[in-house]
């Protein structure tokens, strides 16, 4: 809003229908492709060959998603359920130890603040790598073709750890800890009663962020799972369409009558959509609930301390 001298000066109708235009059209740029998505899901295959993906299919199907929960409905079934607890449990334990990690760090009366803090940030800028990190989760710890070998290596960020500690050194809480001292609170009580509740912005904010990487997290399953009960939803979504192009691309099977026409029929740009459809629709339901905590909490967390 512009001011002079005698205050600030209003936006006329114009200028409000001109902002009223740009944001209407940076919403279409974000609606529209999900839109497509959901659309393209609920499209005949044969129709996408012939007329391509647009808004209005001359051909409304269900193929896809009948060709995904008809024939691997039970593999969806246990993998959505070990892809819920590692994400509901990955991401209450992540924010349980980097919150206590932070809150120690945060503490201008800790010794160890300043070496503690330098070693989180040391991670950051080195690391072991692909190989050294499998051998240890396999030849130390034993971890291989095991529910925690998923939950225990992304658990702890020094990202989201700074980021913690840079929210509680500035959240303004110095006064509630002197007080609470004073009434003869110990650290762990003020860390429990006083620190977290009015930390709830930052816990969303990073909450959503750790939930997001264990729910889309699939690495980990290809490289040390084999049993197929422990497989994410999105390891098993992407070995189904593996297995769909692949059929797609054996010549012996393609050449003969029978493969050429169910490969014809096979679901395959309507699959992939299908596919992100179901793995994309959970964070889109629970995005709502925490964005009003987006801004708070990263700007706070963003201040150098």
């Amino acid at each position: 809003m512009r001011h002079n001298k005698y205050g600030p000066l209003a936006i006329g109708s114009f200028g409000n229908a001109v902002i009223c235009i740009i944001l209407a059209i940076f919403c279409l740029a974000c609606v529209l492709p999900l839109l497509l998505v959901y659309i393209t899901s609920f499209t005949d295959e044969l129709a996408i060959t012939r007329n391509g993906i647009g808004f209005f299919p001359e051909t409304w199907s269900l193929e896809a998603y009948k060709m995904l929960f008809g024939r691997s409905l039970n593999k969806i079934v246990y993998a959505y359920r070990t892809t819920l607890l590692l994400t509901v449990l990955g991401t209450f334990l992540s924010l349980w130890f980097m919150t206590m990690f932070a809150y120690a760090c945060s503490r201008k009366d800790f010794k160890l603040r300043q070496p503690l803090t330098f070693f989180a940030y040391f991670t950051m800028l080195f690391s072991g790598g692909l190989v050294a990190s499998y051998i240890v989760n396999t030849t130390m710890f034993h971890l291989r073709d095991s529910f925690f070998v998923l939950l225990l290596p992304g658990m702890v960020g020094a990202y989201n750890i700074i980021v913690l500690r840079t929210f509680f050194s500035n959240g303004g809480t110095e006064s509630l800890i002197e007080a609470a001292k004073i009434d003869g609170a110990g650290e762990f009580r003020i860390y429990l009663q006083i620190v977290l509740p009015i930390s709830k912005p930052a816990l969303a904010t990073i909450g959503l962020f750790v939930a997001i990487a264990y729910f889309s997290s699939w690495f980990n399953v290809m490289l040390y799972i084999d049993n197929e009960r422990l497989w994410t939803i999105q390891y098993m979504l992407q070995r189904v369409m593996n297995q769909i192009t692949l059929l797609r691309s054996d010549p012996d099977f393609s050449m003969s009558e029978e493969g050429a026409l169910m490969i014809e029929s096979l679901p395959n740009e309507s699959a992939k959509m299908a596919l992100t459809v179901i793995t994309m629709t959970p964070v889109l339901a629970f995005y709502p609930f925490f964005q009003k905590y987006f801004v708070k909490g990263l700007t706070l967390g963003a201040v150098k301390g």
